[in-house]
């Protein structure tokens, strides 16, 4: 997780991301501080819940105000695989780390495939479910797929006013049992039954989220790994739209752990784009010896 000091809803990214929302009266440091301190009580508490955090602190001196969203830009791959994705906004690509090496060169083709928000992973089955938009172009999905190792699986969206959605993690989430999905914004019914059984047949319980659950950010929610099993990261917003027999269904499986967001949630994403999953191996603790 990244805590950002100078965070702001993007002017670059608010054309193809309706999303984003903003509080002209609000001073600009005031909501800084606010997302900042957001960002603080979320790690504290997914920590308390037995998640180790790895939290890192952005000054903002890049101007990059969208840093609080990492998963966007990098993931971790088991065998030690790092991928760095090519970024559609300029402002975002100053949010790679020099500590970590991009071969990715697909923006000076205007090639685009935003990391886990462009792309919804099932692990299990490999299963890479994108929604089409200008943040995933399908070059870029396909040698990202090729060198993974995962099924592209590519549908159409649109929300009510007929604009693709920006990123497949707002209205899709892929858990262990179970899949939170807003169907309703499929474009072509054929291909969301397609999804659906895809899904079914992995062993998952599907459930469904109406558009006005997903404009509350209620698909942008992540499984993690506690002290006491599985938890289900979403924010308090996300939580309050779902039903009691969609938490129930949820619950069998995961504990639902809703996290106060509100500021960040200006920014067009919510607790799932603010965490990139690390599923590398740990480092040995042995020292190295030298011969």
């Amino acid at each position: 997780m990244v805590r950002p000091h100078a965070f702001t809803p993007n002017p670059e990214t608010a054309a193809d991301n309706s999303f984003q929302s903003t509080h002209p009266d609000v001073a600009a440091q005031a909501v800084a501080d606010v997302a900042r301190d957001e960002v603080t009580k979320a790690a504290g508490r997914l920590e308390a819940e037995g998640v180790r955090v790895h939290l890192f602190d952005d000054f903002g001196e890049q101007n990059t105000p969208d840093s609080v969203f990492p998963n966007n830009w990098f993931s971790t791959h088991p065998g030690g695989h790092i991928a760095i994705y090519s970024m559609y906004s300029r402002n975002r690509r100053r949010e790679r780390r020099a500590d970590v090496i991009d071969y990715s060169g697909l923006e000076q083709d205007e090639l685009f495939l935003e990391g886990t928000g462009a792309m919804v992973f099932d692990h299990l089955s490999r299963v890479a479910y994108t929604a089409r938009s200008n943040r995933a172009d399908p070059i870029a999905l396909e040698r990202f797929s090729t060198h993974f190792n995962f099924e592209p699986m590519v549908f159409d969206t649109a929300d009510e006013q007929g604009t693709p959605i920006y990123h497949t993690n707002v209205l899709m989430c892929v858990a262990t049992e179970f899949a939170l999905v807003g169907f309703d914004t499929f474009t072509n019914p054929s291909r969301a039954q397609e999804v659906r059984m895809r899904l079914i047949e992995s062993g998952r319980d599907v459930i469904d989220l109406s558009n006005q659950q997903i404009s509350q950010f209620a698909g942008n929610a992540i499984e993690l790994s506690g002290r006491d099993g599985r938890i289900l990261a979403l924010s308090r917003k996300a939580f309050d739209s779902l039903t009691g027999e969609q938490r129930q269904r949820i619950e069998r499986s995961a504990r639902l752990v809703p996290l106060d967001v509100p500021t960040i949630e200006m920014a067009g994403g919510s607790v799932r784009c603010m965490i990139a999953g690390i599923h590398l191996s740990p480092r040995s603790s042995r020292p190295l010896s030298i011969n």
